[in-house]
């Protein structure tokens, strides 16, 4: 019998809709000069680098805010902007990861991520789902890069999870929407569903998960 693939998924923007371009316009408001604030998909400042890998504390990074990009604005701003990114976590969505570990698949989350971050979506959660531990309630396992000390695209954090999950690559299919971690997943043999937009996970995953194959190059 073939085993059925682990699934390691990406949150944001795979489990979490998001808008980068919410916090980037937000904080701009609170720059009389106009800055552009270095935080995107595909890459971000050392700054933001920091905070994913839990060197730096939420004030620390409010102060790093304001000196490096010339913010004006209180804690409390500051916050509201950082985490205008951060939209809903569908239903459909959970209750897709709630079958398919029915079903016998393994589970994990592996996220650059932050504290600030985190604990909102997971206030989010359990207001909206029950969840008492947040997104951990929905998965087998969930690595934060802020609590691993590494961050995606390395290939460091894949080779962390997969030990401690004790999985092999090739039996393992990451779920992901950034590009450069896909292609690190892959140098790994890690199969790989790339969620292009309008990709969602309900429209892709099933039909993924039936293509898998663990003899795949």
């Amino acid at each position: 019998m073939t085993k059925k693939p682990n699934l390691l998924f990406d949150f944001g923007g795979v489990i979490i809709n998001i808008d980068y371009q919410r916090t980037l316009d937000e904080m701009r408001r609170f720059s009389p000069a106009g800055s552009t604030i270095a935080f995107n998909q595909q890459a971000q400042a050392e700054l933001f680098d920091q905070l994913e890998t839990g060197r730096l504390t939420s004030e620390a990074f409010r102060e790093g805010l304001r000196t490096g990009y010339q913010l004006t604005a209180t804690d409390d701003e500051l916050d509201a902007a950082w985490n205008a990114m951060l939209l809903d976590v569908p239903a459909e969505r959970l209750a897709l990861i709630s079958e398919l570990r029915e079903q016998g698949h393994e589970t994990a989350l592996l996220s650059n991520t932050n504290h600030m971050h985190i604990n909102v979506i997971n206030r989010q959660l359990q207001e909206q789902y029950g969840f008492a531990h947040g997104i951990a309630d929905a998965l087998d396992r969930v690595f934060y890069s802020q609590e691993v000390g590494l961050r995606k695209p390395g290939e460091e954090i894949f080779r962390h999870v997969l030990r401690e999950m004790n999985w092999k690559a090739e039996e393992t299919l990451f779920i992901e929407d950034s590009i450069q971690h896909i292609e690190t997943a892959r140098r790994l043999g890690i199969q790989t569903l790339f969620l292009a937009p309008p990709l969602t996970l309900t429209d892709a995953l099933p039909d993924a998960i039936r293509a898998f194959s663990p003899t795949s190059a």
